[in-house]
Order: structure tokens, then C-alpha cells, then sequence
């Protein structure tokens, strides 16, 4: 399993998915800053995973002030969350993290400091404990819906980099392979950053299971050719009705996936579903830098002066996905109650 965020000497140690698939480096992060910068730049990434690094981010947030003797204050620690919430607004579970963390800050004179940093530290290794056993539980009950011999299309990256634990979508993938399931995964290469080429590729290579890299837009040709059986992705946020946003492109595929009678699943851990959002329209988009569009690798490939436009996600509506599967259960489509 990759250890993709641990708690290590007071600080969190991340690996480094810039890097991949090139380089296995791991980082370092003992600022809040630091840590922020890491989410902007996406060396660390995954709804899951981002749930896990905002309560490790209140530790630290807390850990900072303390060390230099500031006095903590209700204000401070309001500002230490909205910043890491900030740093990538769509995916809920960052907020889920930071919020949770922050419920244990009590500020009141009778409270020793080192209690409530043992508190917030225990809290933060449970967020992590109930995301590993998570993606044991949803990669059980999503194997029941790969058959032998299915060839599954995934989009951006599910799996243990995306996570605390072996995945979401991908450790659907990975279980069916463990109970000797012969699959075979279409991997999007999943523009502009090229998750599904550099990292989704990357952990199907270390499980050792069979997997093709696809340009985004070969997704219909092979659906029309009958290749492909199922499609698996994840979620950032999920709504109270079943919308689902995720990784921008994954609108396209269910799009797909309807006119060629594909099945649609969206692997996601309960905590990504926010109650709050009524529907798609209140989730709110992640716009990212247009260099990620017009430039790669530092070189611009558009021409000068040429405008971009960059959001991060989509909204995939709940009429379109066949099941929402989760830890807890597989929720049928097309009408969702995650109250059940």
C-alpha cells in the first residue's frame, strides 16, 4: 500500500506526486504554508487524501503557534482553517478534515495546550485509520459489479495516491485483481495534468494489473467498439441528490456511457458527501491557473496572447450515474438517498 500522507516527527510526510511517475520523492511539511502550497501545487491530491491533510494541517496550524509563543486565539485558529480550506474549494473533504479538527480546539483557560494537541493529533491518526479501512470496505462492495473478464475505463486517479489507504475507484479495481478477477483498465490520460497517464498508470503498473493509456477523447471510439464494460471514477463532492463533481471530463464520459448503455459508477467514501449542497449548483468549481492549459512542462504550446480556460472539475448530474458506491453501501441510481 503507498503511504501516501503519514503523520511522522511532528510533521507530515507526503509523497511528492509532481514527481511521478519519474520519481518517488517524499516531503517534509512542518508549516501550514508550507502545507497549503503543497494542496495548491497538487503534491498531494484526492478528496480522501485532502480530508486526511486538513486535519493534519490543524495540528500543525496549532503546533506553529504554539511553538512561537503566540498567543492562540479564536481568531487565529478561524484563519488557519479558512486558509486550508481555501486552498482547494471544491473537494468537501479538505473542509470535512479541517472542520473536525477544529471542533476539538477549546480555547477556555482550564484547557492545557498539550491535552488538546494529544486530542487533535489522536483525531487526525482516526481520520486516517477510518479512510485505510474505507477503502476496504467500498473496494469490497464495488468488486461485486466487475465480472470476470471486464474491461473498465477510469478517468484522472482513484487510487492509493488519491487516499489514506489503496483507493477509491482504483481499489474497486485493485480487489476485483486480488480475487483473481481478469480485468483490463482503459486509463485516461486525463488533460491537462495527466493524472490518469502519469499516476493512475503508475499504481496499476505496481499492482501488476493489465491497463491500456487512452487520449481523454478516444473514450466514445471505444465505447462504440463495445471495449468497454463499466466506468469507474471517483468524486471531489458529492451533493444531497447525487450529483457528483469530479475531475473536469467525467461529465463527457457519462455523457458517453448514456447514449452506449455503459454503466456509470462514482466511488466515493461517505465523507465526500456533502448534505449541505441541495444539488450541482451549489457546489462550487475550482478555477486553476490557464498556464496549466497553454503551457507544459514550462514551455508555452499555445500561441502567445491566446486565452485559456481552466476549470478543475465538472458536474456530473445523479440522472446519470448508474450507483454511487460507497463503504457503507452501494446507493442505485437514478434517485439517491444517502440517509438509508
Amino acid at each position: 500500500m503507498i503511504e501516501t500522507i503519514r503523520w511522522v516527527n511532528n510533521s507530515i510526510r507526503i509523497i511528492d506526486q509532481t514527481e511521478l511517475p519519474s520519481k518517488e520523492v517524499y516531503l517534509n511539511i512542518s508549516r501550514v504554508d508550507e502545507l497549503i502550497g503543497a494542496i495548491t501545487k497538487l503534491q498531494v491530491r484526492g478528496a480522501p487524501a485532502l480530508g486526511i491533510a486538513g486535519a493534519y494541517g490543524m495540528v500543525l496550524g496549532l503546533q506553529e503557534l504554539i511553538t512561537s509563543n503566540e498567543f492562540v486565539s479564536g481568531k487565529k485558529v478561524d484563519e488557519i482553517a479558512a486558509s486550508l480550506i481555501g486552498s482547494r474549494p471544491t473537494a468537501v473533504n479538505l473542509k470535512w478534515g479541517v472542520l473536525r479538527i477544529k471542533g476539538l480546539i477549546d480555547l477556555t483557560k482550564n484547557k492545557k495546550t498539550s491535552e488538546m494537541m494529544s486530542s487533535m493529533i489522536s483525531e487526525a491518526h482516526a481520520i486516517l485509520v477510518e479512510d485505510i479501512e474505507s477503502c476496504v470496505a467500498l473496494g469490497l462492495h464495488g468488486a461485486q459489479l466487475v465480472s470476470d473478464k471486464f474491461s473498465i475505463l477510469t478517468h484522472c486517479n482513484t487510487g492509493g495516491l488519491a487516499t489514506g489507504g489503496f483507493g477509491t475507484g482504483l481499489g474497486i479495481i485493485v480487489t476485483a485483481h486480488q480475487q483473481h478477477k481478469r480485468i483490463h483498465v482503459y486509463v485516461d490520460e486525463t488533460r491537462p495534468l495527466l493524472q490518469g497517464a502519469r499516476l493512475t498508470s503508475w499504481e496499476l503498473t505496481k499492482e501488476g494489473i493489465d491497463h491500456t493509456i487512452i487520449a481523454d477523447n478516444m473514450a466514445g471510439y471505444l465505447m462504440a467498439q463495445k471495449k468497454v464494460d463499466c466506468v469507474i471514477v471517483g468524486a471531489d463532492r458529492i451533493a444531497k441528490n447525487g450529483d457528483a463533481a469530479n475531475k473536469i471530463g467525467t461529465y463527457s464520459l457519462a455523457v458517453l456511457c448514456e447514449k452506449h448503455k455503459v454503466p456509470f459508477y462514482v466511488a466515493a467514501p461517505t465523507s465526500t458527501i456533502d448534505s449541505a449542497a441541495k444539488n450541482g449548483n451549489d457546489i462550487p468549481i475550482e478555477e486553476r491557473n490557464h498556464d496549466e492549459i497553454t503551457h507544459y512542462h514550462g514551455n508555452r504550446i499555445a500561441p502567445a496572447g491566446a486565452r485559456a480556460y481552466n476549470p478543475a472539475f465538472d458536474v456530473t448530474p445523479a440522472s446519470m450515474i448508474t450507483a454511487i458506491i460507497t463503504e457503507k453501501k452501494i446507493y442505485k441510481g437514478p434517485h439517491y438517498n444517502f440517509a438509508d
